[in-house]
């Protein structure tokens, strides 16, 4: 009787460590992909005024090569390459019916001029440290909306990432976004 159990624990210790081993990792090309997901508009309750939101995205990377440390500040990721920033983000104003891309400004009172502004930003390393490098997730990124100086309501943005080797990923693009003023 005991040899028998002692048998088919053997045999179920087997059968599990094939089964596991036999686990597919997934798969996904070196380029990063990117899929737009949602955008969520963001109200603020005490002015009624839309602004901020929220774009969502989904990523996948078969190298696992995105992200860029704090010390990632050498050619090609310098401050004066278009390689600096890891999330590219470019504002769109429907203006007569035409989307335009524009730049937004804010005003700098030390300069007395206007400072152009960007929604581009550089997003931490993503690299998991052991076993299978391919990588999948959802971003998040708070933008704000709400521009003083434009007359018109409604917008939208585009995006794509840029993985440590410099590959650009696919660009997405929102929805129509029709803020509150």
């Amino acid at each position: 009787m005991i040899r028998n159990i002692t048998k088919i624990l053997i045999l179920l210790l087997i059968i599990g460590t094939v089964v596991l081993s036999c686990r597919k990792f997934e798969e996904f090309p070196d380029i990063p992909a990117i899929t737009y997901d949602n955008f969520v508009v963001l109200m603020n309750q005490q002015t009624g005024i839309t602004e901020r939101g929220v774009l969502v995205f989904s990523y996948t990377d078969g190298d696992g090569d995105l992200g860029l440390s704090s010390s990632d500040t050498l050619p090609p990721f310098d401050k004066e390459s278009e390689y600096y920033y890891n999330l590219i983000i470019k504002y769109f104003e429907k203006q007569h019916g035409v989307f335009a891309e524009v730049p937004l400004l804010s005003w700098n009172s030390d300069s007395s001029y206007y400072d152009t502004l960007t929604f581009n930003s550089r997003f931490p390393v993503l690299t998991p440290e052991s076993g299978n490098l391919a990588i999948k997730g959802v971003f998040q990124d708070t933008l704000f909306i709400y521009n003083p100086l434009s007359e018109f309501d409604t917008i939208k943005f585009k995006a794509l990432i840029i993985d440590r080797a410099l590959n650009k990923s696919n660009e997405i693009e929102t929805a129509e976004i029709i803020r509150v003023q």
